[in-house]
């Protein structure tokens, strides 16, 4: 069945405006006759702007643009009042460190230039290896968005000593009316940290360090106590597995991590053998 519906592209065209007919004959629209107007010396002279002086505006705003986009950020350089013997300005320093953060653990060094770490590699010497996540983790020590510059009580900002003395008081409080008070940390693999907890635990008896872990290897945990006696994760060598049986554990990817160095080498025809590899997972990794 034919239509007769008919449409309009404005009130217009509904009226038949005989400027919307000529502007439809026309494929492109008509220029403006700069050149014209530019060479025309009789136009020019009674326009209020010379040529030369268009020439002259148009040059200076390019310029500025320019220049405007040009301009780096100022970076004001201070000098260190009593330079450490261990900092060379320019020259980057190393340190072992490690990474444990409830999702990953990894061996790995740290580079600095004047005190500020820059980069994140696998510390090859202690046999480790990492993923993405653990070499992003040193843009979370620059992201201003996500740590805060000082204390807050709510949204308003609070000075450090007027916090430190709030938060003593009531714990000296806590401690003489024998309340119990729990300090709620993830799983720590630091020394340095358990020594500081245990520390603030002799100083105040009432407090109790109770750990959890939003993502949890308890399960992991007690198999391997319930097989070898003692509650640990455990730290698998591809390298030398013939078989390997893996369900739901993405341990090339975000599992533990750190496996995938000793993966490769036993996945090389040239020593003799090639593991062989059976993933179960309800999604493909």
């Amino acid at each position: 069945m034919a239509s007769n519906k008919k449409y309009w592209q404005s009130v217009e065209e509904l009226k038949d405006n005989s400027i919307v007919e000529a502007l439809r004959g026309k494929e492109f629209v008509q220029e403006i006759p700069t050149d014209e107007f530019l060479g025309d010396k009789e136009t020019l002279e009674s326009s209020k702007t010379t040529r030369r002086d268009f020439l002259k505006y148009v040059g200076f705003s390019t310029a500025a643009a320019t220049l405007a986009a040009c301009e780096g950020p100022v970076r004001k350089s201070i000098p260190y009042v009593v330079q450490p013997n261990n900092v060379i300005n320019g020259v980057a320093d190393w340190y072992a460190s490690t990474i444990a953060d409830g999702y990953d653990f990894a061996n790995v060094l740290v580079k600095t230039r004047e005190g500020r770490p820059i980069l994140v590699v696998a510390n090859n010497d202690a046999g480790g290896d990492m993923n993405a996540r653990q070499a992003a983790t040193i843009l979370s020590l620059y992201d201003h968005r996500l740590r805060l510059q000082e204390p807050r009580r709510g949204k308003d900002k609070v000075e450090w000593n007027e916090v430190n003395k709030e938060i003593k008081a009531k714990l000296e409080g806590l401690k003489e009316a024998n309340e119990q008070v729990v300090l709620l940390t993830s799983t720590l693999a630091s020394p340095s940290t358990e020594k500081v907890i245990n520390d603030f635990i002799a100083k105040y008896p009432n407090v109790k360090h109770v750990t959890y872990d939003a993502i949890s290897e308890d399960g992991t945990l007690e198999a391997f106590n319930a097989m070898f006696g003692k509650r640990a994760l455990p730290n698998y060598d591809f390298s030398k597995a013939k078989v390997i049986a893996s369900i739901g554990a993405d341990f090339i990817g975000d599992w533990q991590g750190g496996f995938e160095k000793s993966y490769i080498e036993g996945r090389k025809p040239a020593k003799g053998f090639m593991s062989y590899h059976v993933q179960v997972e309800s999604n493909m990794s």
